[in-house]
Order: structure tokens, then sequence, then C-alpha cells
């Protein structure tokens, strides 16, 4: 009796080892999913359509005077959160890559929009939201044309 037991045991062991070897692994099915803590999405809607993109968020002092400078690409856009609606102002001092920045107010509503150019040596020209704007939206130069982003537009943080 006492040797049919190790044999069943041994039997259960080998049983175990050859089926965890030819069972798939979990991965092996499965995408792994990796989210980026630091970028969040936001909502931009129109008239007729609906964007949904990632984004950098900047909403430090520090973060927000960075921006996207020595940047030679842009993955995603960067959302610039200030602490109160003013008319905001940027530049693109040490910026390599062409940008359109789009202002919103504090309820999410389009207010402007402009393409700015890399500036590398002072003085580099001033872009203004033209009233007070809580949230700017800078992205690839040409992004906001060709998706159409203009008055009527909304952007909504998730």
């Amino acid at each position: 009796m006492k040797k049919i037991v190790i044999l069943l045991a041994a039997l259960f062991l080998i049983a175990g080892i050859w089926w965890q070897r030819s069972a798939p692994s979990p991965s092996a099915n499965m995408q792994e999913v990796v989210i980026d803590p630091s970028l969040r999405t936001i909502v931009l809607t129109g008239p007729e359509r609906q964007l949904s993109i990632a984004v950098e968020l900047a909403d430090t002092p520090e973060e927000r005077a960075h921006g996207l400078m020595e940047r030679t690409a842009l993955a995603n856009g960067m959302l610039f959160i200030f602490d109160i609606p003013a008319v905001q102002t940027f530049w693109m001092k040490n910026t390599l890559i062409p940008l359109d920045i789009a202002f919103f107010d504090a309820d999410g509503l389009f207010i402007s929009s402009t393409r700015m150019e890399p500036c590398t040596e002072s003085p580099c020209a001033v872009y203004s939201s033209g009233a007070p704007a809580l949230y700017a939206l800078e992205m690839p130069a040409g992004f906001l044309k060709q998706m159409g982003v203009d008055r009527g537009w909304k952007m909504k943080i998730l």
C-alpha cells in the first residue's frame, strides 16, 4: 500500500510539472496594457465630431514654464492648466517644433487658436489667448485645422 501511495504521489508530481510546461502563460493570449500615469485623456467635442486625445499635463508653474521646450517630436499633446482664468500668453523660446495652440475658458469652451513657430533666439513672438483662459492645449502644427477645432468646440478632462 505504501508503494502505491508513493507511486501515485510521483505521478501527480510529474503530471503537475507537465501541465505547467504545456499550459499557455497568462500573457500568451492577452496583451498587457501599460497606462502611462503621466498622461490624461481629454475630449474635444465639436458640432459634428468628438475627439479623444491623450495629453501630458502642465499644471504647476515649473511645468507650465518649461512646456515643450527642447523636444524634437511630439507624441501627445500638452494641456496647460492655470490657477485662475486670465489672458494667457505663450512664446516658443527653445521650442524646436511648430505647434498649434488652442485656448479654452473655465467652462472648457473654445476661445481662440493659432499656429506657433519655433524660436531659438530672442526676441520670440508672443501668442495670446485674447480673452481669459483657464486651459491651453498644444498639439502638433496643423492638428487644429485638420480636425476643424474652432468656435463652438468644447474641451473636457476625463
